[in-house]
């Protein structure tokens, strides 16, 4: 259990599974009530990351720098932390370019030497 959200669950299953209260199953999984009985208070981000998706499908060579000027322009003032969090949460990423073109075909083979160096053919 690494994340809290898996050590809410894991304290829920035991609760459920066992018939113990709370305070037993967090204290079976040594896990601290605290954590189990948080409820997030970070705001939605629903329409910051409908406009950090709407830049990157427009402008798919932007990063999330040139997306947070673009933003700011726009008048969407946010924390660039925040927005390169956001921008890796939406799974955004400026796509590769193509490699370098390399020959294609069969390579001719190597010639084998008929003579050492040195001698000719009129010795």
């Amino acid at each position: 259990m690494v994340t809290p959200g898996a050590r809410r669950d894991a304290v829920a299953h035991a609760c459920q599974a066992h018939d113990v209260s709370q305070r037993r199953a967090c204290k079976a999984l040594a896990v601290d009530r605290s954590s189990v009985r948080y409820k997030s208070i970070r705001p939605d981000d629903t329409e910051l990351r409908h406009a950090i998706r709407q830049v990157a499908c427009e402008r798919r060579r932007f990063g999330y720098r040139r997306i947070h000027v673009m933003l700011t322009r726009q008048g969407i003032v946010m924390n660039i932390k925040k927005l390169r969090r956001l921008y890796a949460e939406e799974k955004l990423r400026v796509r590769k370019r193509g490699g370098r073109k390399r020959a294609l075909g069969t390579r001719r083979p190597m010639l084998v030497p008929d003579r050492p160096n040195g001698l000719s053919r009129d010795d």
